[in-house]
């Protein structure tokens, strides 16, 4: 069976490495995972040119990053709860009735947060450095973790807009705001970065290193310049990519993933790479 990682770049993707990983350690030498190089615009065709018999000419799931995320939620012929409430796919899997769609962004970040917080930590509040995308299923996740008041910090405050009603139409109503990137908020349990490391000023570090969970997004380089400091609990994007993935592994295989492959695998790559970047999760 074939699976792939489709996107625009797409050479960065750890998540060959991670499901490969997973395939080795489970001794299933028949599925394959690849990467694809796919433009904004173009998935529709992509999946188009795989087949649409059933059973599938191999293939059987697709994991979908930027810029096609949206493209993928139009795509989709039927999709889950939570890639409805996100209002994007990052997963397709092939079905007897067309691709389905999922969304793995949302509960991989929040199984990362439990992970490193403990399984009984709760959020009452909760702050987002950026307002894009990443920030928005980050702060559904913030909502799923309980926190009711979650706070953007954006470059630009008049482009949440988006964000902010994205977040607020989880089912617990958290009351969404945004503050300029520089803004201080008070009594936060937890915060998220969704900004490049190169934008993690001196500043910024020391506003938000001493919150209780740190968690950033970014997962090269590693540690970020926010974790490197931050003296409670941290959460990388190394984190949140291998339990986005563990779940997409499952989606596509119907087997349990083993995480600690795939976090070695991930760890492992990171350590050998020569170049840092600030990828958005894939």
């Amino acid at each position: 069976m074939k699976c792939a990682v489709l996107g625009d770049p797409i050479d960065h993707s750890l998540s060959p490495t991670l499901h490969q990983a997973a395939y080795a350690e489970l001794e299933m030498s028949d599925w394959s995972y690849t990467s694809t190089r796919v433009q904004a615009g173009g998935l529709a065709k992509y999946v188009a040119d795989l087949g649409g018999d059933w059973p599938p000419s191999r293939w059987r799931g697709l994991s979908v990053t930027m810029p096609l995320k949206r493209e993928a939620y139009e795509l989709a012929r039927s999709m889950s709860p939570r890639a409805r409430l996100v209002g994007a796919v990052n997963t397709l899997v092939r079905s007897s009735h067309g691709w389905v769609g999922d969304n793995t962004d949302l509960p991989g970040a929040v199984a990362a947060i439990r992970e490193r917080a403990g399984e009984g930590f709760s959020c009452t509040s909760g702050a987002i450095l950026g307002a894009g995308a990443t920030a928005a299923s980050t702060g559904l996740a913030l909502a799923e973790l309980g926190a009711s008041r979650i706070t953007l910090l954006a470059r630009n405050p008049g482009a949440a807009g988006e964000t902010i009603e994205m977040i607020s139409r989880h089912p617990s109503k958290p009351v969404v705001s945004v503050l300029p990137l520089d803004s201080a908020v008070d009594g936060v349990d937890a915060v998220v970065s969704t900004v490049p490391a190169k934008a993690q000023t001196p500043e910024l570090i020391d506003r938000w290193a001493s919150t209780p969970v740190v968690f950033d997004v970014v997962y090269d380089p590693w540690p970020s310049p926010l974790l490197s400091v931050a003296p409670g609990v941290a959460v990388s994007g190394l984190d949140l990519l291998v339990h986005q993935a563990v779940l997409q592994f499952e989606l596509f295989t119907g087997r349990p993933a083993p995480l600690a492959a795939m976090r070695a695998a991930g760890e492992k790559a990171l350590g050998i790479r020569e170049s840092s970047m600030e990828p958005s999760p894939a």
